[in-house]
């Protein structure tokens, strides 16, 4: 009996710890699709509502969601430009309860051209949902 105390004891935190990372690559899941579907605002979805959220990109730094959301507008004005997002995560982490970090790659196939790059995500839980903070994307 005591031995599966132990165990139980050893995997509930584990457990605990799945719950947030299945919550995040599920919000890059719903990016991914629609991004897919060619639904910019549906993609932006995933960031934070907020003038505080940062993107960094080869253009420096936008701040803020309506200007992110804008920006990926100017950059991407059709489905052949968007092409086909696909992400691919290397590693994702907890840096504490309400922060979670996250490294990947991205990439697009598109008739325009196909690209690629890596990204670096600040993940963070406001009111019960997890929400990009911060993405570096090159």
């Amino acid at each position: 009996m005591k031995k599966l105390a132990s165990a139980l004891l050893l995997i509930i935190p584990l457990m605990a710890m799945s719950q947030p990372e299945s919550e995040i690559r599920g919000v890059l899941a719903a990016q991914q699709d629609c991004w897919n579907a060619g639904d910019i605002p549906c993609f932006m979805e995933g960031y934070w509502k907020s003038d505080q959220l940062v993107f960094v990109g080869k253009d420096g730094l936008t701040y803020g969601w309506q200007t992110t959301l804008e920006r990926y507008q100017k950059n991407y004005p059709d489905q052949a430009t968007m092409g086909q997002l696909a992400f691919d995560v290397l590693e994702i982490y907890p840096l504490n309860t309400d922060y979670w970090f996250v490294i990947g790659k991205w990439s697009l196939e598109r008739s325009a051209g196909n690209v690629a790059g890596h990204f670096t995500l600040l993940f963070r839980q406001i009111e019960g949902e997890w929400v990009i903070v911060s993405d570096h994307s090159s």
